[in-house]
């Protein structure tokens, strides 16, 4: 660079910037320009990594002196491209105005920096020589007392964040063009002498650690010669394998130690090794001495002589017999927690089945004595665990009594999981009730939770309960007795805290004589029985279930039915209803969409039942309680009290007996 008395007028911008001198460098500076390069040059030839920093610093400032300038300062674009730092620095003041070392943000000079980041250099003589967008970097300049400069993008070893920077606090000390390239020279020789400093430390820095770690593993080093498969091994390695000290070691020898299961795994991959000529790793099992078996992680890699022909496999081996039992609880821990997240799942299913469903005891519609007699039950026995069995035909409504409990009892806010027995597979309920391993039987590629395990802490509903098989009933007993079963190919004992809700349209103890339902699990279920009349018995309840079915399917057929004719409800009324509550929500449901009017016409003609079919059936529950007091009374002849009397062959309390006769109207003759 040369001092200029004035400022050059209006400088053309070039491409590279917004102004660069174009003058004429003298013969004999260029000379001593190349010279002091060399010089420079070769300073980096053999320098050793703690010296870079200094030589860098001391070329700077011979260039900063052969121009007669201010400063010069290699800067560094971080990786993140925000800021840059200045990392080298010669100042003629002995105090550069940069923030040395510091992080600067770009956004102080982002005129620069974008130049920069383009790899185009630029210059200006002063301040005023920058162009309008370059605002920004002339308030910072100025606060750095910089009046003049140059600055030169490098590309270096595939690297292009490193920059040059010389400039002056004097007005029209601009570079001479044919420096430029000349200049970036010597930047990438910084750059490269950086880069290779910096690699060169970190090996030093990755030799230590490697050094430190094999101390503090331990790791048994050891060296085999091909040709005579003899072994030396270090105390370490012997100690690993329970050699002896003073043993000689041959690769035979060694392959004694290695688990016959991984012998032949082992002795393939170090002869693959060898012909390939490529290092490699293996984790086998150790036979020892005593009897233990160990894990051992070895790596080698083999290493030729003259002929190129491998003469030693070298390598290193320690024991991860810890490491591998940690990852085999740690992969009892995920299989764990992959069940839990699969129990989430699954209760959200039945969760959000039970919100569509929307049962509860506020959804039993009717108002007949029977009726109120199974609610007075169910508000007996919700607050309680106890186990409930309901009885009832086909379509009563045993799902909805099982919901209604669920909903009132203090696992409410559980989920309330519905087995139907009926609609499982024989060979497939045990699965689904307990659940299963993976690989318990053809077809079972994953491991299963099992229906008892995702209602933990809540209600099972079982549905059927009469289905199950009975060679399954013995594994259902033991659930209900300690709450403990095994999943099915496994070992493992799991607790449940479940309370159990079973159903059934079949007469148990009927089963039972027939041989196909055990006793004792029927008189564990049999805690607290409650039975749903059916709809023939409870024929009052007809006209607030029609009108309710009617409400569900207008709303959502889209049609209008505003009235009923008396003659249709008491056909309905007089019908015997085999299929319950179920067969009439069908019948309204073929009613309404038939129905061409706002009038219900019914699409089904029903068989009425006959005056003598009515006399044998009881009007109600009550009727048939106090039918069956009745015949009890009279069997026992009328008493009450003792071994044999009425009370105890109903298994009541003779005071409640006494309370029933009398609110049933029961008279003795």
């Amino acid at each position: 660079m040369k001092r200029r008395k004035a400022p050059a007028e209006n400088p053309a911008p070039d491409e590279n910037g917004p102004a660069n001198s174009m003058e004429r460098v003298p013969s004999e500076k260029r000379l001593e320009f190349e010279t002091l390069l060399a010089d420079i040059s070769a300073r980096f030839v053999s320098i050793s990594p703690e010296q870079v920093d200094d030589a860098i610093r001391d070329a700077l400032t011979g260039i900063m002196n052969f121009f007669d300038i201010d400063r010069i300062s290699l800067l560094r674009l971080m990786p993140d491209k925000s800021s840059f730092i200045v990392s080298h620095n010669a100042d003629v003041a002995g105090q550069s105005p940069y923030p040395v070392e510091t992080l600067v943000p770009v956004s102080v000079a982002p005129y620069g920096a974008g130049m920069l980041q383009a790899m185009r250099h630029y210059s200006f003589s002063t301040l005023d020589d920058l162009p309008e967008e370059a605002a920004t970097d002339k308030r910072t300049y100025a606060a750095w007392r910089i009046q003049s400069g140059t600055y030169i993008p490098i590309a270096a070893l595939s690297r292009f964040e490193y920059s040059l920077g010389i400039n002056s606090s004097e007005k029209s000390r601009n570079c001479p063009e044919e420096y430029i390239p000349r200049l970036r020279l010597l930047g990438e020789l910084f750059v490269n002498a950086l880069e290779r400093s910096r690699g060169e430390l970190s090996l030093r820095e990755s030799e230590e650690r490697l050094s430190f770690a094999a101390a503090a593993a331990e790791a048994g080093l050891w060296i085999m010669e091909v040709e005579r498969g003899i072994v030396w091994a270090t105390p370490k390695f012997r100690e690993l394998l329970q050699f002896p000290p003073d043993e000689e070691l041959s690769f035979e020898r060694f392959l004694q130690s290695v688990h016959p299961d991984d012998r032949k795994r082992f002795k393939s991959l170090v002869r693959q090794s060898l012909q390939k000529q490529e290092a490699f790793e293996l984790e086998y099992r150790a036979a020892r001495q005593d009897g233990s078996v160990s894990w051992i992680a070895t790596r080698g890699k083999p290493f030729p002589g003259a002929a190129g022909i491998p003469e030693r496999l070298m390598g290193a081996s320690m024991d991860v017999t810890q490491r591998r039992q940690m990852e085999a609880e740690l992969r009892e821990r995920l299989d764990e927690i992959e069940l839990l997240k699969s129990q989430l799942e699954k209760e959200n299913i039945y969760l959000r089945e039970e919100i569509r469903t929307g049962r509860g005891i506020k959804n039993i519609v009717g108002n007949s004595e029977g009726l109120q007699y199974v609610f007075f039950k169910i508000e007996q026995v919700a607050p309680t665990d106890s186990t409930v069995l309901i009885l009832g035909e086909t379509g009563t409504g045993k799902g909805i009594v099982a919901h209604a409990i669920h909903e009132m009892s203090k696992r409410k806010d559980r989920p309330l999981i519905t087995v139907n027995c009926a609609a499982l597979p024989a060979n497939l309920i045990e699965s689904e009730l307990f659940g299963r391993e993976k690989g318990a039987f053809t077809g079972a590629h994953a491991k299963q939770m099992g229906r008892f395990e995702v209602a933990h802490g809540g209600t099972i509903f079982l549905d059927e309960i009469g289905e199950v098989p009975l060679e399954l009933q013995s594994k259902l007993l033991r659930v209900l007795q300690d709450g403990e079963f095994e999943r099915l190919g496994s070992h493992r004992t799991i607790k449940v805290d479940t309370r159990v809700i079973a159903a059934t349209s079949r007469d148990l103890q009927a089963e039972i004589r027939n041989g196909r339902f055990r006793e004792d699990l029927y008189y564990r279920l049999n805690v607290f029985p409650i039975s749903i009349p059916p709809l023939r018995m409870r024929s009052g309840d007809i006209p607030q279930l029609v009108q309710y079915f009617i409400d569900r399917f207008v709303r959502k057929i889209g049609r209008q039915i505003k009235s009923i004719p008396q003659t249709t409800m008491k056909s309905l009324q007089e019908y015997a209803w085999p299929g319950n509550v179920r067969e009439l929500e069908h019948v309204i449901e073929r009613a309404v969409i038939t129905s061409m009017g706002p009038v219900l016409q019914l699409a089904d003609r029903l068989e009425h039942k006959g005056p003598e079919a009515k006399q044998e059936l009881p009007k109600d529950l009550a009727e048939m309680e106090r039918e069956h007091i009745l015949r009890t009374l009279q069997q026992t002849r009328w008493k009450i009290n003792g071994e044999n009397g009425a009370a105890a062959l109903l298994k009541i309390h003779p005071s409640t007996l006494r309370f029933r006769i009398k609110k049933l109207g029961i008279e003795r003759p």
